[in-house]
């Protein structure tokens, strides 16, 4: 069962030392929730290969 974004976020504050301070905090929080996001998309099937992203960005330009 996925954890929810509280016991998250409580799990990833745990870790942190006594004297993290915000910027520290705010930092590992944003972080995690972008990994989860990225996790989540991934399981989810909506990637696109490295390939692909080359493609649209440098156009056909190999």
């Amino acid at each position: 069962m996925p954890h929810s974004a509280k016991k998250s976020a409580q799990e990833t504050l745990a870790r942190l030392p006594e004297d993290a301070d915000w910027d520290r905090i705010m930092y590992e929080l944003y972080v995690k929730q972008k990994v989860e996001l990225g996790l989540k998309a991934v399981a989810e099937g909506r990637v696109i290969s490295h390939e692909e992203v080359k493609r649209q960005l440098l156009g056909n330009a190999d």
